[in-house]
């Protein structure tokens, strides 16, 4: 019978949208999110995720870990923490949310962060471990100018209008320096 269930549970990652996958396991999802990732972590019933949230692909919710060393010495040792995400947030690709984390409202998270530590509401966190890069408002004055107003049009109009903007349009890097000897 075990062999049934892995194979049933096969068919719902491959059949199943991300967001009703998540749904099926258990995660409470608000309302007007798109979910890209399936990793929710053995334990989905202890995620929340808000309304308006973004989660993009290879996200990874953990729940639980490290229980397994003390095993020999206690044997039932198993710990967990519910994970929180809260309204208009977005999660880059490849993040790890850890246990006990509460992501507050408002929040990007760039992709390939870990975040260790609850997130408080307003602000960009970046890296590993996670830390606060800047606020929602200063993030938005510095991309708006490089707005080109594509969202919603067709893919054709897009390609067009991207292949003729100028350098300007985009946003651009300054290259890594080597840093100062003391």
């Amino acid at each position: 019978m075990n062999l049934f269930f892995k194979l049933l549970n096969f068919c719902k990652r491959l059949y199943y949208s991300p967001e009703l996958y998540a749904r099926k396991q258990g995660v409470k999802i608000g309302k007007d999110c798109w979910i890209g990732s399936r990793n929710f972590g053995s334990e989905p019933y202890l995620v929340t995720i808000g309304n308006h949230v973004q989660i993009t692909d290879n996200v990874a919710f953990f729940t639980h870990g490290g229980g397994w060393i003390f095993r020999n010495e206690i044997p039932d040792m198993d710990f967990f923490g519910k994970i929180m995400v809260k309204d208009n947030v977005y999660i880059g690709s490849g993040s790890y949310i850890l246990p006990g984390v509460t992501i507050e409202s408002n929040v990007i998270i760039a992709a390939r962060s870990v975040v260790t530590k609850s997130i408080p509401a307003g602000v960009v966190v970046a890296g590993n471990p996670a830390r606060i890069v800047g606020s929602i408002e200063e993030y938005k004055n510095k991309i708006s100018k490089y707005n080109l107003k594509t969202k919603n049009l067709s893919a054709v109009e897009k390609i067009r209008i991207l292949q003729n903007a100028d350098e300007a349009s985009f946003i651009t890097k300054p290259y890594l320096v080597y840093p100062e000897k003391k």
